[in-house]
C-alpha cells in the first residue's frame, strides 16, 4: 500500500507541478522525504521543533470539529457518510486553555511512513511539535472573517498550522480541513483513523479534477455547518458570514478556485504551488480576488494551467514566487526540518523565512480583501524580500 501511495502522491505532484518529464522520481524530488535523505543529520536528542510564533496582537484559540454529511455517500469509501475533521483557530483570551497538540501519534507514524521518514524521524518527535495555539481558550468577542486553509494530497491539515496560527492572531477565524481519506492519516473520534483511499483512486487528469471537486463540496458543507442558524461551531457567532474566503496548499490551492466557482460566499482565494484542475478561470472566479503563490521555479512558462489561467482571471490578481523555494515551502515543513537538523538542499530558503514570507504575502491579501486595508507589499517588489518575484506574463 505505502509503495502505491508513494506512486500517486507522485503522480499527483507531477500533474500540479511543472515537471518537465513527468513521473514518480521527478516528482519525488519535491518531497520533503527526498529532500531529507540525503542530508540527513537527525539527532535523536534534540527535542521537537516549535513553530515560529504569530505575529499578531491576539493570542490563539484552537477546537476541533467533527462534521458528518449524511446526505452525500463518501467518494472514497463509496459507504458511509462524508465525515470531516476541522480544526478551529481564533482570537482568543490570554492565559486561557491548555496546550493544543500538533499530530496525534498514530498520524505522526503514517505520515512519516508516507514520506518514508519513518526510519529518520521519531513519531513521537514530530508528534510533539510544540504549537501556539490553546485549547478550548475563552474567545476574543467581535465578528471576524472566516478563512478555509485546505492542505495537499496526502499531507494532513497540521501542516499548515503556523499560517493557520498566524492568521488567527492578526484577526480572523480560520478553519483548517482534513478532508478524509484523502491524507496518510487523519485521526477521527472514538479511535479511528483514516487512511488514504483515495490514493488507490486517483490518477491522471480526471483524478485531481475529481479531488478538487470532492473538496469544493466538502468547502461548501463546512460553510452550510458554520453558518447555519444552528452552527456546528460553539462559537460560530465569532464568524462575519459576509467575508469569507480560501486559500491551500498543492491540490488544496487548486481546490481553492473550484471552491470559489461553486460557493458565491467565497469572497477571495489564494492558490499555493498548486495547477489549476477545474474549472479555468474566468468560468469561475467571477471578478473575486485570486493570487498564485509559487515556489521559485513556477514563474511564467513553467505550469501550462497558470499560463493559460492567468488572462482569464477577471478580478485583482498576483503571481508571486519565492526565490530559494519548493514545493512545500508554504507549508510548516520547512521550519519543523530545519529545527531537526533536516534541510532541503533543494529548497534553501530558510524555514523561519519560508514562514515569514508566507504569512507576509497570505496575510496582506486577506488584510487587502476581506478587511479593506491597502497593501502595499501587493503592489510590487521590497527592499526587505529580496527573494520575492512579482510576475506580470
Amino acid at each position: 500500500m505505502t509503495t502505491r501511495r508513494t506512486a500517486v502522491s507522485a503522480a499527483l505532484l507531477a500533474l500540479l507541478l511543472p515537471l518537465a518529464a513527468a513521473g514518480v522520481s521527478t516528482a519525488a524530488e519535491a518531497s520533503p522525504a527526498a529532500a531529507a535523505r540525503p542530508a540527513a543529520s537527525f539527532d535523536p536528542q534534540r527535542t521537537p521543533a516549535e513553530l515560529p510564533h504569530p505575529t499578531g496582537r491576539f493570542a490563539v484559540g484552537q477546537e476541533t470539529l467533527h462534521l458528518v454529511d449524511r446526505r452525500r455517500t463518501d467518494p472514497w469509501a463509496h459507504a458511509g457518510p462524508r465525515e470531516l475533521m476541522v480544526t478551529m483557530r481564533y482570537p482568543a483570551r490570554p492565559g486561557t486553555g491548555g496546550p493544543a497538540p500538533y499530530l496525534t501519534a498514530e498520524e505522526a507514524r503514517l505520515l512519516l511512513i508516507d514520506r518514508e521518514l519513518d526510519q529518520v524521524i521519531p513519531a513521537e518527535t514530530l508528534a510533539g511539535t510544540r504549537t501556539h495555539s490553546r485549547s478550548g481558550a475563552r474567545p476574543v468577542g467581535g465578528r471576524y472573517p472566516l478563512i478555509v486553509l485546505s492542505p495537499g494530497f496526502t499531507v494532513p491539515r497540521a501542516t499548515l498550522t503556523s499560517l493557520a496560527e498566524d492568521l488567527a492572531s492578526r484577526g480572523y477565524v480560520v478553519a483548517a480541513v482534513d478532508h478524509a481519506y484523502e491524507s496518510a492519516a487523519t485521526a477521527l473520534p472514538g479511535g479511528r483513523v483514516r487512511e488514504c483511499l483515495a490514493c488507490d483512486q486517483v490518477d491522471g487528469p480526471d483524478g485531481v479534477r475529481a479531488v478538487t471537486e470532492v473538496r469544493a463540496r466538502d468547502v461548501s458543507f463546512l460553510l452550510d455547518r458554520l453558518t447555519a442558524r444552528h452552527p456546528a461551531w460553539r462559537h460560530a457567532d465569532l464568524i462575519d458570514r459576509s467575508r469569507i474566503a480560501m486559500a491551500g496548499h498543492s491540490i488544496g490551492g487548486a481546490s481553492s478556485l473550484a471552491a470559489m466557482a461553486a460557493d458565491r460566499r467565497i469572497r477571495a482565494a489564494i492558490d499555493m504551488d498548486g495547477g489549476f484542475a477545474t474549472p479555468r478561470p474566468g468560468s469561475g472566479a467571477g471578478g473575486r480576488p485570486f493570487m498564485l503563490l509559487g515556489a521559485q521555479a513556477n514563474g511564467p512558462g513553467a505550469i501550462d494551467s497558470w499560463d493559460e489561467g492567468w488572462p482569464r482571471l477577471d478580478g485583482w490578481k498576483r503571481w508571486i514566487t519565492f526565490a530559494g523555494s519548493g514545493h512545500f515551502t508554504f507549508t510548516d515543513f520547512p521550519a519543523i526540518a530545519d529545527q531537526l537538523g533536516l534541510p532541503d538542499p533543494d529548497a534553501p530558503l530558510a524555514g523561519a523565512r519560508s514562514v515569514e514570507l508566507t504569512r507576509r504575502y497570505v496575510g496582506a491579501f486577506f488584510e487587502q480583501h476581506l478587511k479593506g486595508r491597502p497593501q502595499p507589499v501587493l503592489d510590487g517588489p521590497a527592499a526587505d524580500a529580496p527573494e520575492v518575484r512579482f510576475h506580470t506574463p
